[in-house]
């Protein structure tokens, strides 16, 4: 079933096109959150005499390079393990046909490879805490009703989306799917 899944994947339009849309939508995210970093540093040029902390900002607001960084460098580690063998299995690359959930239980098998998706899903849960709410303040909702419930859907998406990404290495690393 899981490979149907993958070929499905793999081979539909619907899918290409949606892959399409989200590369390009992460690499515009990239450079807006680049040019924005560098804007801000750029308006002041000193730091400030007193670190407000969290009074300020929570740490994983003024932590967006970073954590975006370390998301982007478990997406490249992500597509080389799985989509470039997904292409390869259509055909689009030189090389012997793979399955994907063969690959699957290969990599996972490797502790630091497990605990850099672990991480990467760590990551992506902090990013998408202030992403997340930040994106709907950012096309102008600012009602203190709607933002407390963003909020909580926010928290809510942000734990269970990388948690269920994070589920897949950690099950195939204890054996609890074979």
């Amino acid at each position: 079933m899981f490979e149907a899944g993958a070929h499905f994947m793999g081979s539909n339009i619907v899918p290409r096109i949606l892959e399409i849309g989200l590369m390009v939508g992460i690499l515009l995210h990239i450079i807006q959150g680049l040019m924005l970093e560098f804007q801000n540093r750029s308006k002041r040029k000193k730091g400030y005499a007193v670190a407000m902390g969290n009074k300020g900002s929570k740490w994983y607001s003024r932590s967006m390079g970073l954590l975006g960084t370390l998301i982007l460098l478990f997406l490249i580690m992500h597509l080389l393990h799985f989509w470039v063998p997904n292409r390869n299995n259509q055909g689009w690359l030189l090389g012997p046909e793979i399955s994907l959930y063969d690959k699957m239980k290969e990599v996972f098998q490797v502790g630091w490879v497990v605990i850099l998706y672990i991480l990467g899903c760590f990551s992506l849960a902090w990013h998408l805490l202030h992403g997340f709410q930040s994106s709907f303040r950012t096309i102008g909702v600012s009602n203190k009703k709607y933002l407390a419930l963003l909020n909580v859907i926010g928290i809510g998406f942000s734990v269970i989306v990388p948690l269920a990404f994070a589920l897949m290495p950690v099950s195939f690393y204890l054996g609890w799917v074979k």
